[in-house]
């Protein structure tokens, strides 16, 4: 494991019966940096997510983060941890307001314990910073505006920044995002590349984001991992991947099991 890796996948299988979704995936996330993960539809992108977030349970393999397993822990428990991550169609909860759906995601929410939702006086303050915090993020993502309106309200842009802002509620050291353009339209999708960017040169996030998009992801990407078939095909600098044949094999659909 690198000295700089924050996030490493290490041999990572799934199977979905005979289909091999993730076949022996390693690659490691240097902390502070942006790092891609591309490949043509199918090759595993969203699967290999899923596992190493907890949503899917993975067949064998490891994932560390900073050095400690994390391995097939649920999403909650990584998300202590400082590991979260957004979805390609937003969880914005519609019949909630903006600003409630910020708060759902506060770390620490002593006054939801039974125990000591009558005890008001032990929480009030943290509730107050909460909010105070929640209302924060809102300005840096354009949406102060919008935080007592129902979240169903927003458009699928705004919804995409709303989710990452709420991501951020956490505290996370590790970011992952699953295409945060698609959907999204150009004056959004500027807005919130430069939000990622912010977080990684701001706040020292982690970011591994899944982005069809080419000319984003060599713009924006210190590091790209290129998948195909449920396997690791090529990884490096976006000058490196940019001329390296597999992956101009791997999306024109020439590559074989064999490579």
């Amino acid at each position: 494991m690198p000295a700089d890796a924050l996030l490493s996948v290490r041999n990572v299988s799934k199977r979905f019966g005979a289909i091999a979704a993730v076949d022996d995936v390693t690659f490691d996330v240097a902390e502070g940096s942006i790092t891609a993960l591309i490949g043509p539809n199918g090759a595993g992108k969203s699967t290999l997510f899923n596992v190493v977030t907890g949503f899917v349970r993975g067949d064998r393999g490891d994932v560390l983060l900073d050095g400690e397993s994390v391995f097939r822990r649920p999403p909650h428990a990584l998300a202590r941890r400082g590991l979260v991550r957004t979805f390609q169609l937003t969880k914005a909860l519609s019949v909630m307001s903006v600003l409630d759906n910020m708060l759902l995601a506060n770390p620490r929410n002593r006054g939801e314990r039974l125990g000591l939702a009558a005890l008001r006086p032990l929480w009030r303050d943290e509730e107050r910073r909460a909010r105070v915090r929640a209302r924060e993020l809102l300005q840096v993502f354009g949406l102060a505006a919008k935080a007592n309106d129902y979240a169903g309200t927003l458009s699928g842009g705004q919804r995409k920044l709303l989710e990452l802002a709420r991501a951020l509620m956490l505290e996370p050291r590790v970011v992952l995002l699953d295409e945060p353009l698609a959907g999204v339209n150009r004056t959004l999708g500027r807005s919130l590349l430069e939000h990622i960017e912010g977080l990684r040169a701001e706040r020292r996030t982690t970011i591994l984001f899944v982005e069809h998009d080419l000319d984003v992801v060599m713009r924006h990407s210190d590091a790209i991992v290129v998948m195909a078939q449920g396997r690791v095909v090529a990884s490096g600098t976006p000058a490196e991947v940019r001329r390296d044949e597999r992956v101009i094999s791997a999306y024109l659909g020439t590559m074989t099991t064999d490579e």
